[in-house]
């Protein structure tokens, strides 16, 4: 009896019955699958590819490791050769045929998926060898005729992965007897348009992309798919699920950003998901063990807050005998403030170096040193980066960046109200900036994680350990057409390091610089616009914003309403600013400097406007004073017009108080600008129509009362010292 050739193969003929059920039961076994790669060193990029092998459960074999590269590099040219060489001499010792080999590059590769759906789609592909696939030729474009045409898909193909079974591959690189530098991509290529090569063989393209995707030549193909707490790479044009996502050529920065949240690094229902591993935990050790940190402050134009910056840096939550300091300070403004700062503070930092102006050292080489300082002091664990516009108010940040384990990372900050960052999501072809997809999401909190990024400014923390190998080269700020922090990120990614950016913690913000001016005493009272919070932290008295919610406002008179509204250091700068300027009014009736010519109620005092500080003080009484008079008196949504604003002075010998009147306003705002007792003695405001006095006004405070009609008041004797008040006439 003849059996039926079905019969004698039953697994092929149920699977051609049966092809989504009982194929399943045919497929080749996960341990059948080995994963082959080159490193010679561990990257930044290898390590992310181990973890996403590792993530699926891949077994993984690595070869070269410890030796040298031979082969080049993408940018100068073909190579790979040796690739070649090593897969050659590791086949030799592999015996089991039936053992899969999936050859991959490793350092700007990410696996997707696992590998049940990996060899799923290779035996789909109904061939014993499948190639990578790509829409551009290389590294012979002469050879494109020779290619298979496709119906649908890429042609060509890509030497970056393949898999395959053994006996099969092992017949591919036999004949391989080229060079190291030789390459790998020409040599695979000329089996493959060999038409007898390529039937012997049973090789294939991925032409679809559904095993392996390049990124060359097809960035615009490839989306990220959010779905049910997992996030793939799509192909979009032939609506494929990629397995292994590779960067190749000159696509390194777009592996970087998929690899943001391949495979399941980041997702909307987990947030990150490797945050928190390979962290470097603190709270063990004991604070003569921290890590030791240079920390560099980098002055390199007139910024304001520099007082504030410094008070800042004090408050690091870090032993400060673990710290060293690196000042770089190019403006002779700003000498003065890192003087103070020192004499106060120098004892408490294990070493500090000034380099000031005098040395003539521009940008560039200023950071190169810092940088050299940290590289030479074999102690030195860290170099912590800090220009002097950063606002760091975490105190934690160095803490929570030492702990991140990671070779270069950067706190994210902003500038309010703006979507500037001192992070880039992407470059543009020319590597300037551009916006990545994310970019938004991630600065205004809606991303959260850390995330692998082409460019930091302003503040970061670099391991030591990485300047002294990777990075030993001493002018990595150095081009001759970039920047110099371009030009160090710029040095970074070539060497393959990755620069991370964090946003898991609130950490602070950076300073506008833009017209900050340095011709009055105390220039940071002009910030109001620029920088409106930093503005609101030095000047606006600390109890300010609970003035409606804890019911500070206080009522002392009749419609008359006290509350704190300056900081003692808005006072003094505004006295100091007014005896600077020095050009007090002699407290005569006739007066040039207001409509008319004519005072009727005289004081000694300065015009805002002749400090050139009326638009600034608008901009006050609008943000500030506004809001509390629409409160007190309801109807009046006042613009805040002011008809006059000044800052009055009173002495015994010059003119110790004020006969009494109506003010020329709506409404009146009078701010006492220092203290009693310290400072005078005497003093305050009598309504005479009530026959209620404040006798004992409280510095930063002000009386807010109705100025015409009603209010009818004088100004109490000073009896000795000085007295300032800042006062304003306000119409609705």
């Amino acid at each position: 009896m003849r059996l039926s050739p079905l019969l004698l193969f039953p697994g092929i003929f149920v699977c051609a019955l049966f092809p989504l059920t009982n194929c399943e039961e045919q497929q080749i076994p996960e341990e059948k699958l080995l994963v082959v790669t080159v490193a010679t060193k561990e990257t930044d990029g290898f390590k992310r590819f181990l973890g996403s092998a590792k993530h699926f459960n891949y077994t993984v074999k690595v070869l070269g490791r410890g030796q040298k590269w031979m082969s080049g590099d993408y940018m100068s040219g073909p190579g790979g050769g040796q690739k070649v060489r090593l897969l050659k001499e590791a086949l030799e010792e592999m015996k089991n045929e039936d053992k899969v080999i999936l050859f991959i590059d490793s350092y700007d590769v990410v696996f997707a998926s696992g590998p049940k759906e990996l060899l799923k789609k290779f035996q789909q592909a109904r061939h014993k060898v499948v190639f990578s696939s790509e829409s551009l030729i290389w590294p012979n474009r002469h050879l494109e005729d020779k290619y298979p045409h496709v119906i649908v898909g890429n042609r060509f193909l890509g030497s970056g992965g393949f898999i395959g079974y053994i006996p099969n591959i092992k017949e591919m690189v036999a004949d391989w007897t080229g060079k190291d530098n030789d390459s790998d991509q020409l040599f695979f290529t000329k089996i493959y348009i060999d038409p007898v090569k390529r039937k012997s063989i049973n090789i294939t393209l991925d032409s679809k992309c559904r095993l392996f995707q390049n990124l060359h030549g097809a960035l615009d193909e490839v989306v990220l798919k959010f779905e049910d707490g997992r996030v793939r790479a799509r192909n979009v044009l032939y609506d494929t699920l990629p397995v292994v996502i590779h960067g190749n050529g000159p696509t390194k920065l777009q592996i970087n950003y998929l690899g943001n949240y391949i495979p399941n690094t980041w997702t909307f229902e987990t947030g990150c998901t490797v945050c928190h591993q390979d962290l470097h935990p603190l709270t063990a050790l004991k604070e003569s063990e921290y890590p030791l940190v240079v920390i560099g402050v980098f002055i390199q134009q007139p910024t304001p807050f520099v007082t504030m910056f410094f008070e800042r840096l004090l408050k690091l939550q870090y032993p400060k005998n673990r710290l060293k300091l690196f000042i770089y300070n190019q403006e002779a403004h700003h000498e003065r403030h890192i003087s103070s700062f020192l004499k106060e503070h120098r004892s408490l930092y294990q070493d500090v170096k000034v380099v000031g102006p005098e040395e003539e050292m521009d940008e560039a080489a200023s950071c190169n040193m810092g940088f050299d300082m940290c590289r030479k002091d074999k102690d030195c664990d860290y170099f912590f980066l800090l220009d002097i516009q950063v606002v760091l108010k975490n105190e934690n940040t160095l803490k929570i960046l030492i702990e991140q384990n990671l070779p270069i990372v950067a706190p994210m900050l902003t500038r309010v109200g703006r979507l500037w960052s001192n992070f880039w999501g992407a470059l543009s072809a020319e590597g300037y900036y551009a916006r990545s997809e994310d970019y938004v999401d991630i600065v205004q909190g809606r991303r959260v994680g850390v995330w692998n990024v082409p460019y930091v400014s302003s503040v970061y923390l670099v391991k030591a350990s990485l300047l002294r190998s990777e990075l030993a080269d001493y002018e990595l700020f150095n081009s001759n057409t970039l920047d110099p922090d371009m030009a160090f990120c710029h040095n970074i990614r070539d060497k393959g390091i990755f620069m991370y950016v964090t946003n898991m913690h609130t950490f602070g913000r950076i300073l506008s610089t833009d017209n900050y001016q340095t011709s009055h005493l105390h220039n940071d009272l002009w910030q109001i616009f620029e920088n409106p919070v930093d503005w609101q932290e030095r000047y606006i008295h600390e109890n300010y914003t609970y003035i409606m919610k804890d019911k500070l406002i206080e009522n002392p008179c009749p419609d008359v309403y006290w509350f704190p509204i300056f900081s003692d250091v808005a006072c003094n700068h505004l006295v100091e600013e007014m005896e600077h300027y020095g050009k007090w009014s002699g407290g005569g009736n006739k007066d040039t400097r207001i409509q008319g010519g004519y005072e009727n109620v005289p004081t000694i005092d300065i015009h805002m406007n002749q400090i050139n500080f009326e638009k600034e003080w608008h901009k006050f009484l609008l943000e500030y004073i506004a809001p509390i008079t629409e409160k007190m008196y309801p109807g009046y949504y006042t613009k805040a017009q002011f008809e006059l604003a000044f800052v009055v002075r009173y002495k015994p010998d010059e003119q110790p108080s004020l006969r009494p009147h109506h003010d020329a306003s709506t409404f009146t705002i009078n701010i006492a600008l220092n203290q009693v007792g310290p400072d005078y003695q005497g003093g305050g405001c009598r309504f005479l129509r009530y026959d209620c006095s404040i006798q004992a006004p409280r510095k930063g405070w002000s009386l807010m009362h109705p100025g015409r009609l009603t209010h009818y008041h004088e100004g109490l004797p000073t009896t000795a010292g000085v007295r300032y008040i800042a006062v304003s006439f306000v119409d609705p």
